[in-house]
């Protein structure tokens, strides 16, 4: 398989929306990675219809949830239903048992529907009672949030948080996007009716990533991802005001996650091993959400993007 194997599906994607070239590369890197991705964007800047996009080119089926903080852990999970004619209970499976789910305003759920969202993500099953389901091979939860939104949501935990491969942000069309976004409108418009999509299979999916896992990654770059990992925890190491920004780290599974992307963003630009620009291109968003800054970071201004920036500058390329 070859990154033009993919393109129908990014052409498909770029077809309902306008711009957005990095969201649909986080899209594509995750997919190819078997990651997760949580995506962070003011309302009505099309994540829902590029999630709806995504899921319409793949082989499997898609369910959007939205999260509400009355919503209960059967409303996701499913529960067991009893059915007279069998004399029996029977288990009716819930929406994470679809193939690509997306969890609008996944911050709007209470701890008990979180836990369970957390399970399916990291277990790859889900425990109703003393019984145990294992989810479709190919599970992907595609979960939004909003930036500036506050009143009744609840923080998410760093456990979940730490299970998103990548946290993607999407921004604010262009002028000239913008235009082209009222001229998409209207073409819709008047020809609501699209023609049927060509789905990738899943079995030529599931090929894809078998070739981006066998990207060659060269032993010297798995310690340079290891060192940009490490320099999280001990930053001042390595600059005063990177000490005086960072509280907290990323994990292991950090360092995990930068040697899969890379080698996701490789496949996609065609190459046949990992370069030291392919790490650096993932790493931000890999670790946009992993990190916890101190209050005097924020005070200051200071972003997970901009620590993040400063680090690439500062840790040696090998």
């Amino acid at each position: 398989m070859t990154p033009s194997d993919l393109k129908p599906v990014r052409d498909h994607i770029a077809s309902r929306i306008i711009g957005q070239a990095s969201f649909i590369d986080s899209m594509l890197i995750c997919l190819l990675s078997d990651g997760h991705l949580l995506v962070e964007g003011m309302p009505g800047l099309a994540k829902t219809t590029a999630v709806k996009a995504l899921a319409d080119a793949l082989e499997g089926d898609f369910h959007r949830i939205q999260f509400t903080p009355d919503l209960l852990p059967s409303d996701l999970i499913g529960t067991d239903i009893y059915r007279h004619e069998k004399g029996e209970f029977e288990f009716r499976p819930g929406p994470l048992f679809h193939n690509i789910l997306l969890a609008d305003e996944v911050n709007r759920a209470p701890a008990k529907v979180q836990s369970a969202l957390l399970e399916s993500m990291a277990e790859h099953q889900i425990t109703v009672g003393l019984k145990t389901y294992p989810l479709p091979k190919l599970f992907m939860v595609l979960a939004t949030q909003n930036p500036v939104e506050q009143e009744g949501t609840y923080h998410l935990p760093e456990a979940q948080l730490d299970r998103f491969l990548m946290q993607a942000v999407v921004t604010y069309p262009s002028r000239d996007e913008e235009l082209k976004i009222l001229e998409l409108d209207a073409r819709q418009q008047k020809e609501p009716e699209t023609a049927p999509v060509e789905r990738l299979s899943q079995a030529d999916l599931f090929a894809m990533r078998r070739d981006v896992a066998g990207l060659y990654l060269d032993p010297k770059l798995h310690s340079y991802i290891v060192d940009l990992v490490q320099a999280t925890r001990q930053p001042k190491l390595y600059d005063r005001d990177l000490g005086r920004w960072c509280r907290f780290g990323a994990s292991p599974r950090a360092s995990i996650a930068v040697a899969r992307c890379s080698r996701a963003r490789a496949w996609l630009d065609g190459d046949d091993f990992v370069a030291p620009h392919h790490i650096q291109a993932v790493v931000p968003e890999i670790l946009r959400h992993r990190l916890l800054l101190t209050f005097e970071a924020e005070a200051e201004g200071v972003t997970t993007d901009v620590f993040v920036n400063r680090l690439l500058t500062l840790v040696a390329i090998p």
